[in-house]
């Protein structure tokens, strides 16, 4: 760390460091994922703000921020970035287990790692398993109570920029545990081997874990987290479709942008500016208009996930889970569709590869491929028609 980290007081304060961070983000977005030019000095930029130390309670701390404040966080920094904005997301995920799991000897190491700007990567997922939840890499307890990690991770999100990297693994029992090892640990190799076609500097590569050790006190054991009513999967979705509906945003306003500054209007159209074509300024409506309903349905989930906070029951976390699958559904979509339209209301010259404008679709198409909206639809269906609640699998 260059510098000391930053310790932010409350919401208003996180948001206006947000706010600050991402316009100067935004400058230099194109070139990074044109050149693939990894953002590390815009990461150690984001440390030494505090915003990573957010959620800290206020007992050891940290502003214990609002969930509807983290997530104008992420949106905020996804209409700058769309690859910055994701670095941090399994972050936040993975400082909730330690809220949730961590003794009060882990909370207050840990709280301190990030009130200081250390960043959490992630070793969650895996490839050529049968499924996302099919965790192969193994804790494997030692005589004198820690263990040694083995395995291979892919889509590791954060994992080169991080201090420490979470690990999801099976221990003895077959049941699920996060290890956070230190990204310098003896036996951890991290690999800038990820190619997505967007969200190009995110730098998702490979985590290859050859007998880690792994002290005791840096265990602990997630699948508790599932055994009761949870706020763990639909704080990481919120985080998700915040950055969703931050990429609709970046495209709308670089849409605009184009449209009155470089588009020309189609001769039939009568009208001096393409600005003024009654035809653009309907589909522009158009599109305001789905960037506002993903709005308000993020702060609506946003909300919901606020109030179970408060009183975490299955029913208020049933709600905040159905809220934010909804917000993530529409805001998934919304991305998609107004990345693509951004081409469609600019014009032919928007398609020239030397103004990267086609990135917003890629980071918009690679993001939303994180988890089927249509399993977000089946469990809201389920509920309006049989009241079914929905799982706790750590995804809605």
């Amino acid at each position: 760390m260059p510098e000391p980290a930053h310790v932010i007081a409350d919401d208003a304060e996180a948001l206006a460091v947000a706010r600050a961070l991402a316009d100067a983000f935004r400058p230099g977005a194109a070139a990074r994922d044109a050149e693939r030019r990894l953002p590390r000095a815009e990461m150690d930029r984001l440390s030494a703000s505090g915003l990573l130390g957010v959620t800290v309670p206020a007992e050891h701390g940290g502003a214990d921020v609002s969930a509807a404040t983290l997530a104008e966080i992420f949106r905020l920094l996804a209409t700058a970035d769309g690859s910055l904005a994701q670095i941090p997301q399994s972050h936040f995920a993975y400082v909730n287990v330690i809220r949730r799991q961590g003794t009060e000897q882990q909370r207050k190491f840990f709280y301190a790692e990030l009130l200081a700007g250390r960043r959490f990567g992630n070793a969650q997922s895996e490839a050529g398993t049968k499924h996302l939840q099919d965790i192969r890499t193994r804790l494997t307890p030692r005589p004198d109570g820690s263990y040694t990690l083995t395995g291979v991770k892919h889509y590791a999100t954060g994992a080169l920029f991080a201090h420490w990297i979470p690990v999801l693994a099976r221990a003895e029992d077959d049941l699920l545990h996060v290890a956070y090892v230190p990204a310098d640990a003896p036996g951890v190799t991290v690999v800038d081997d990820w190619d997505g076609m967007g969200q190009r500097t995110t730098a998702s590569g490979t985590v290859r874990l050859d007998a880690v050790p792994v002290p005791r006190d840096r265990v602990l054991p997630h699948h508790l987290t599932f055994e009761g009513p949870q706020l763990h999967g639909a704080v990481a979705q919120l985080l998700h479709a915040a950055i969703d509906t931050g990429l609709a945003a970046a495209s709308l306003a670089e849409a605009v942008d184009f449209v009155r500054t470089k588009s020309r209007p189609w001769f039939e159209s009568g009208v001096e500016t393409a600005a003024e074509d009654p035809l653009l300024v309907h589909r522009f409506g158009e599109l305001a208009l789905r960037l506002r309903a993903s709005e308000a349905l993020l702060a609506t989930a946003a909300r919901a996930v606020d109030t179970a906070r408060a009183d975490l029951t299955d029913d208020t976390a049933a709600e905040a889970s159905l809220a934010v699958a909804a917000a993530k559904v529409h805001a998934a979509a919304t991305a998609v569709e107004l990345a693509d339209a951004l081409f469609e209301v600019s014009g032919t010259r928007s398609a020239l590869d030397s103004l990267n404008l086609h990135r917003h679709w890629r980071d918009a198409r690679t993001h939303t491929l994180h988890d089927p909206p249509r399993w977000k639809l089946q469990h809201l269906g389920r509920h309006v028609l049989h009241g079914t609640r929905p799982p706790r699998h750590g995804l809605l």
